[in-house]
């Protein structure tokens, strides 16, 4: 969004007294802006961090006299379009070198409706003999933008409650007349975006400036920049006079920080007193923790209907057939099956459990966070894939002892059939499931673990209750030829399994992680192909293809793994004119919130299917986004398909420790928490409440 250079100027060269200047350059992409060293009510200066060699020292940056962005009731001081930031260097006698080598670590938030955190590391050589002069016009427009020092004169500063009172005396005789900007560099002093008043009492500028109720500061004097007001442009603004002014009287006392308490937090509250007013529950398991067990259970069952559930449905229904008249295989891989569901569950949640008392901010299906895992998950799939459509079969690439497992042991079989069902279902949160999970992390540890058992079991349970059940059995066609063809046909949901599974981790990695796990893929197929050959040409062509497979693993191995460069979370626009997505961030929401506005929230992630379906069907409908626009609510989306604390802890906030979470905040009330697989008439019916 902002594109950094830096520059130099040294006319006489970079020796002892000479004048040597160095600047960023920032040039913003338009509508984007940075700020100045007061950023109004939100932003955060531009910081230069310099390394130089000894006895040669960077001064504080020459601001230039900044511009005002109003932001509803808010506003922000900065700049746009391209700006030159240029600081001074002071050379010491004592610098003997021949060159000066400069290296700056700068650090700037960019912002549009939107706020993102840059930096960048740069590096120049000044030659101490011959001049620097290329960039003298960007300097000197820089240093003519900046505000020029003032003496005060008569002027005065004069505090009173609510207000502060300015008379400047003495400023250009060309300004009179003419409206005027007021910037302070003390922050937090003054509400900048709030109505103020000013007038010309013949040579004097006089105002009335809204002071900020939760100031932290009261200077005897204060340091300020005023200029002419501008319509709105790209660059510094107009140049100003810099004053320090001396404050007559005193401060006004510091208004109290208002009893705000988070939404969820007042919820809590307000829980906990509805609780104190209802006679305590007899001696035994917590009512909660019987609630969570319940709903763990029936979120289990429904997490069979979510779509990343159906590719393991596949492997079921052949085992299913194939046992189908065997009550004693049928029951014993029913029950092997659900411990290894239950199992899975159970560590999976032992170690976000883990995790989380060491400090990390994780949640539901944080293993799907990781590109490592997602790209392992693939090539799973993408082996069963082969493998059910008849590419190879284990037997001819593995020994023998290994291979006939399988046959000998098909409990083991289903067991580990139950730990790939978990593995690919537990990104999804079915319904019941989210308020379990959430409340399952408060819980003490063996009451959490119990929780994610329960959740297991409600998974296994339908193929449990079918193993021991005759009429099911009976009920499925008898082994025969059938089977071999619908075994090919099951090899395509893998595969589709694996589509999915890419286009998450190029969200993740983008569109060269992706490609390099689509590439190690092809060799992957052609290795398990060769494999299966016979004669000599299979060992050269296999180790060939390892050669290869191991080879591309090293070289583009780390595009999986990389964090995409793009800048995450562009606006998305929608049907609906008007309406569009931002992206999510907790300031964000405050400042939507500020200005009056209801907030809709969509806690997502690219390896969540349920938040895709939502995305693509209810919030995408034209009525439901009509409806948001006739209330004027915003939209956000916090995207959780890489690890993110702020939003781990904002679905905390919600009793909620996974993904999709719908969430609606108005000021003034607590946040209403949709359900998980998102209806147009619910969604119509909760803006209409607003």
């Amino acid at each position: 969004m902002v594109r950094g250079e830096l520059l130099a100027h040294a006319p006489q060269g970079a020796t002892p007294g000479a004048q040597v200047w160095l600047g960023l350059q920032l040039t913003h992409t338009p509508e984007w802006h940075t700020y100045w060293k007061n950023s109004g009510d939100s932003g955060l200066p531009t910081e230069l961090q310099w390394t130089l060699p000894p006895g040669v020292t960077a001064g504080a940056i020459a601001w230039p006299t900044p511009r005002k962005f109003p932001l509803g009731t808010l506003a922000n001081y900065g700049y746009n379009g391209t700006v030159l930031l240029p600081v001074p260097l002071t050379i010491d006698p004592s610098f003997t070198g021949t060159h000066i080598d400069a290296q700056l670590s700068a650090a700037w938030l960019a912002c549009r409706k939107e706020c993102i955190p840059e930096e960048g590391s740069y590096t120049l050589r000044i030659p101490v003999q011959g001049s620097t002069a290329l960039n003298g016009a960007a300097f000197d427009a820089a240093l003519a933008a900046g505000p020029k020092a003032h003496a005060p004169d008569n002027s005065a500063l004069q505090p009173e409650p609510g207000f502060l009172k300015v008379a400047l005396a003495g400023l250009p005789a060309a300004w009179r007349g003419q409206a005027l900007e007021f910037f302070p560099e003390t922050t937090g002093l003054i509400e900048p975006g709030s109505p103020w008043t000013q007038a010309w009492d013949g040579e004097r500028w006089t105002a009335r400036v809204p002071l900020s109720p939760q100031r932290s500061e009261s200077p005897a004097q204060l340091a300020l920049v005023v200029a002419q007001a501008h319509p709105p442009g790209e660059g510094a603004g107009t140049a100003g006079v810099r004053l320090e002014v001396p404050v007559q009287g005193e401060w006004p006392a510091v208004a109290a920080l208002p009893a705000a308490v988070p939404d969820a937090l007042q919820a809590a509250l307000d829980a906990n007193a509805a609780r104190a007013a209802t006679p305590p529950p007899a001696p035994g398991v917590p009512v909660s923790l019987w609630a969570a067990l319940l709903g763990a259970l029936f979120g289990g069952v429904i997490l069979n209907l979510m779509p990343c559930v159906f590719p393991v449905l596949a492997i079921k229904v052949l085992a299913f057939a194939r046992h189908a008249g065997d009550k004693t295989a049928h029951r014993a891989n029913g029950l092997a099956y659900t411990a290894g569901v239950v199992l899975s569950f159970l560590a999976l949640g032992g170690l976000l459990l883990g995790l989380r008392a060491a400090g990390e901010q994780l949640g539901w299906g944080f293993q799907l966070q990781s590109p490592g895992v997602v790209a392992a998950l693939a090539v799973l799939f993408t082996l069963i894939g082969l493998n059910l459509a008849g590419l190879f079969e284990f037997g001819n690439v593995l020994p023998s002892r290994v291979a006939s497992l399988q046959a000998k042991n098909p409990t083991a079989d289903a067991f580990l059939t139950g730990v790939l069902a978990t593995a690919i279902a537990s990104p999804c949160t079915a319904p019941f499931m989210g308020a379990s999970l959430g409340l399952a992390i408060g819980l003490p540890t063996l009451q959490a673990l119990a929780v994610f058992g329960a959740l297991g079991l409600g998974m296994a349970l339908p193929y449990l209750a079918a193993s021991w059940w005759p009429a099911i059995a009976r009920a499925l066609p008898r082994p025969g030829a059938w089977m071999a063809t619908f075994r090919q046909l099951m090899a395509f949901p893998m595969f589709a399994t694996v589509v999915w599974l890419l286009w998450v981790l190029g969200q993740q990695s983008g569109i060269d992680g992706a490609a390099a796990l689509l590439m190690l893929l092809v060799v992957l197929a052609l290795l398990v192909w060769a494999l299966g050959l016979r004669g000599k040409g299979r060992t050269v062509l296999a180790a060939l293809s390892l050669a290869g497979l191991l080879w591309l693993g090293w070289a583009v191995g780390p595009n999986v793994t990389r964090l995409q460069d793009a800048s995450p979370g562009a606006e998305v626009a929608t049907a609906v004119q008007g309406v569009s997505w931002q992206p999510w961030s907790p300031e964000r929401q405050a400042t939507l919130l500020a200005e009056g506005r209801p907030v809709f929230v969509d806690f997502t992630a690219a390896w969540c299917v349920t938040c895709q379906y939502n995305k693509r069907s209810t919030l995408a409908d034209t009525e439901v986004l009509a409806d948001m626009a006739a209330r004027n609510v915003a939209l956000l989306r916090a995207d959780w398909t890489r690890r993110d604390p702020l939003v781990t802890q904002a679905l905390a906030s919600l009793g909620r420790n996974g993904v999709p979470v719908y969430a609606i905040y108005q000021n003034g009330q607590p946040p209403r928490v949709l359900t998980e697989v998102l209806t147009v008439n619910e969604v119509r019916t909760a803006i209409k409440g607003l």
